[in-house]
């Protein structure tokens, strides 16, 4: 797996949280495909682990940068690729271009039209604000 579908399924695990799942072994194994040994997998649980511990600090951030929306307005797929581009970018260093390369990229994968433009807004906002 490489770092990309690493992300990918890191969204899907926070979107399953989201909506009240655990993202367990079962999810891992089953649904998603992850083995254990896989590479990456373990950067998979680190990003998952990442949001569900910071959660309210990235959506303090994602609130105050989604000008004119809230986090309960925000579709659960969206805000779940925010979240792991926002851990990403804040808690990881990941370069911001990349984090919002890739969160776009998501979005036009599984989410609306026009989602990949409201994620590129927001994230872009919050690495601009976090350089303030």
């Amino acid at each position: 797996m490489k770092r990309s579908d690493a992300r990918v399924r890191a969204m899907q695990l926070v979107y399953e949280w989201e909506m009240g799942g655990d993202g367990g072994e079962d999810t891992k194994l089953g649904m998603l495909e992850i083995q254990p040994d896989e590479s990456e997998a373990g950067y998979v649980d680190q990003l998952v682990e990442g949001v569900k511990n910071n959660v309210q600090a990235i959506d303090e951030k994602i609130a105050k940068y989604a000008i004119g929306w809230t986090i309960d307005r925000i579709t659960r797929v969206d805000l779940s690729i925010l979240r792991v581009a926002a851990y990403e970018m804040l808690y990881e260093n990941l370069p911001h271009g990349i984090g919002i390369n890739e969160a776009v990229e998501i979005a036009n994968t599984f989410s609306t039209e026009k989602a990949g433009t409201f994620i590129n807004g927001v994230l872009g906002s919050i690495m601009r604000g976090e350089k303030a």
